[in-house]
């Protein structure tokens, strides 16, 4: 799939999601949790007490899976809501139809839609959508790209960050962190110029586009960032584990805008 190919049909797939979910944000919305029924993946800290799901989560992965399967029925699926489906070929689209339901209950614009395609397993392409505002943050190919709207798109990179002491860093919130993996955390906080929560894969999209430093983070899942790695390596920024190696399965990650506070951020964490 070219780059092409990928930018005009994720952008269809962002268009179908935002028309499932925009209807109900900031409205009377009824929300399960699904670890009440045993089926959340996350276990530990805050998630494993409230894992939420609503009809809009469920609404935008239908519409996607739907013009998926219709346009490229060979392709395979690995979606929050409703698992995944081998596909015959060699692609496969990793999607999360609302990152950030917490945000999105609360009324809070923070939420994203993350759409990412793996080839052999390798994440190649994303594309983040944060319809209420406006945003869409789309990378592949070594290049990444944002617009506002329907204006007019603009190409976007990380920008330099020498050290800690000169870093803004985001993270969800510090209290799905336990243990060890807490106290780590805590440290690259306190060497930080500046800590900010709540932002979910928004943060991701905000160091691609050189407004942030760092962003470091536990308990995710391939659909949380597959979406993600190709927008922030492509803006020349760096997506890894906590020990440096592959981050495209979730778990433990960081993600920096500058080569020098990802090392620095990775001694701690490995200290």
């Amino acid at each position: 799939m070219t780059r092409h190919e990928f930018e005009t049909f994720a952008h269809a797939l962002a268009d179908a999601a935002a028309a499932a979910t925009l209807p109900h944000f900031r409205s009377t919305l009824a929300v399960e949790n699904k670890l009440e029924a045993g089926d959340g993946p996350n276990s530990g800290g805050e998630r494993s007490a409230f894992d939420p799901v609503t009809v809009a989560d469920r609404a935008a992965e239908e519409a996607i899976r739907d013009l998926i399967f219709k346009t490229y029925p060979d392709h395979g699926l690995h979606g929050e809501e409703f698992g995944k489906v081998k596909g015959a070929g060699t692609y496969e689209w990793v999607v999360d139809p609302i990152d950030g339901t917490r945000s999105f209950m609360s009324g809070v614009p923070l939420w994203t839609t993350i759409i990412g395609l793996r080839h052999d397993g390798v994440p190649t392409c994303g594309l983040v959508d944060q319809p209420y505002v406006g945003d869409r943050f789309w990378g592949c190919e070594g290049t990444a790209w944002t617009r506002h709207r329907n204006g007019e798109a603009r190409e976007i990179h990380t920008r330099p960050c020498a050290d800690l002491s000169g870093a803004t860093m985001m993270t969800t919130t510090p209290g799905i962190m336990v243990g060890g993996d807490r106290d780590r955390y805590d440290e690259v906080e306190r060497r930080v110029r500046l800590a900010r929560y709540g932002a979910d894969g928004y943060a991701y999209c905000l160091l691609a586009a050189g407004q942030i430093d760092l962003v470091i983070e536990t308990g995710l899942e391939a659909y949380d960032v597959v979406g993600l790695i190709p927008v922030i390596e492509a803006a020349g920024g760096l997506f890894t584990s906590w020990t440096g190696g592959s981050a495209n399965e979730g778990g433990r990650v960081i993600a920096a805008g500058d080569a020098r506070v990802h090392a620095a951020a990775l001694e701690i964490l490995n200290s």
